[in-house]
């Protein structure tokens, strides 16, 4: 299964690198007006919440991909929807692009997500930095690992980090005002008590920097399971400590993620409880 995660996202990855300047050839190299970009572009939850067109192309490759190898299985997807609560058997996970944001003004940090889950746990997964070509993948008992567009592998690890006030966190913030709106509060009871923290826009990415150690945590509210399907195995495999939504709710309810390198685990685990981090933000 990991293997068929990381050959599929690689060939969806591909296809998204090419259609943007397709797609927004005539408007230029950045496109935050949907109108401009003739109908490409549309939104969803809220009017700042886009979807593309090559989202949606993207996730149809993925699951005929998917369908030829692994045709029995079942498949949840960010734009073509699928059971979200928790399903017996295999079952993909996947995001065809998380960072659409990104992808839309041209900032190089968005990924595909590609992820198995059995009986609601991930076992196997990739996810692929599409502007970097870099491909980090893993599967349950067997490590993490990234592969550079070079073609150098390396194995994957959490940083030895064992202090919250030396640490690099990461988080991202949801798109409706009153989430973002405590989001921003939280952040403000976080910030004097750690290094610093990053805002990359790609959940799926975070929680590969804290594989790879670019980051020491991370941790955001309301996301969903494809953004963090694959990426909280790949974290966890390089030794991180996970806190997820219960596979029968998912990421019901605004319910946070966290991946934390294990030497400061307890500590920030410790602050998050003290600040209320960890409690959920409905939207």
């Amino acid at each position: 299964m990991r293997a068929v995660a990381v050959r599929v996202a690689v060939a969806a990855a591909r296809h998204v690198a090419g259609r943007r300047p397709e797609v927004f050839a005539a408007v230029g190299d950045s496109v935050p007006d949907g109108a401009a970009a003739g109908g490409a572009v549309a939104t969803k939850s809220t009017p700042t919440d886009p979807v593309t067109v090559v989202d949606t192309e993207t996730e149809d490759l993925i699951r005929d991909l998917l369908g030829q190898s692994r045709p029995d299985d079942t498949i949840l997807g960010e734009e073509g929807g699928g059971d979200a609560g928790a399903a017996a058997g295999v079952r993909w996970i996947v995001d065809p692009i998380d960072g659409t944001v990104n992808f839309l003004y041209g900032v190089p940090a968005f990924a595909v997500s590609v992820a198995a889950q059995v009986d609601g746990v991930s076992v196997a997964g990739a996810v692929v930095d599409v502007a970097a070509a870099a491909v980090y993948s893993a599967a349950r008992g067997h490590g993490a690992m990234l592969h550079e567009a070079g073609g150098e592998a390396h194995r994957l690890r959490c940083n030895t980090v064992s202090e919250v006030s030396m640490s690099l966190l990461a988080t991202g913030f949801g798109y409706s005002r009153d989430r973002r709106s405590r989001q921003g509060e939280l952040i403000a009871g976080v910030l004097p008590r750690v290094r610093d923290i990053r805002r990359i826009g790609s959940a799926a990415l975070d929680l590969c920097m804290v594989a790879s150690g670019r980051v020491d945590a991370h941790f955001e509210h309301g996301l969903s399971p494809w953004d963090w399907a694959a990426g909280s195995l790949i974290a966890a495999e390089a030794g991180a400590v996970l806190r997820l939504p219960s596979p029968d709710t998912m990421s019901a309810a605004g319910a946070v993620v966290v991946a934390a390198a294990p030497g400061i685990a307890k500590e920030l685990d410790a602050m998050f409880t003290e600040l209320g981090v960890l409690e959920p933000i409905p939207d």
